[in-house]
């Protein structure tokens, strides 16, 4: 594999870069014309999308997810949960475990991004798919 970067590569990857902002400028608005931060949005996304299909997440679970520290998570779930997008559901298994699950306004809202969002998804997705080719074009043996 050579460490020499070709042009086309320079020129996808800025492509893929002004993508990526165009989309989470769009998601943004989006989420703000649905009545939720964009933090809010991410973490009704982590809950409904939960790995493991469950549609819900543990506190711990959703900091790791999230990226960020446990105290963040939990007060972003409280103002979640004040705000009635959230709901909290007791571990039958483990009772220092507490779930998060969003509530049916949560995941209106939710779709209404979701669905707002369709369009430029797709894009993102062809600009990185675009992207991929070219670096598999610049990696593979002649």
């Amino acid at each position: 594999m050579s460490d020499e970067i070709s042009v086309e590569q320079f020129v996808r990857l800025a492509e893929f870069r002004a993508s990526l902002r165009s989309f989470l400028r769009h998601n943004e608005r989006a989420c703000r014309e649905s009545g939720l931060t964009p933090q809010r949005y991410l973490l009704l996304l982590a809950i409904k999308g939960a790995p493991d299909g469950s549609e819900r997440m543990s506190f711990s679970d959703l900091a790791r997810r999230l990226q960020l520290s446990a105290n963040t998570v939990t007060e972003l779930c409280a103002r979640a949960e004040q705000a009635g997008f959230v709901t909290r559901e007791p571990s039958e298994s483990d009772q220092r475990v507490t779930y998060l699950r969003v509530t049916e306004d949560g995941e209106r809202r939710l779709a209404k991004i979701v669905h707002a969002s369709d369009a430029r998804r797709d894009e993102l997705l062809e600009t990185l798919e675009g992207l991929a080719a070219s670096y598999r074009r610049a990696t593979s043996p002649p």
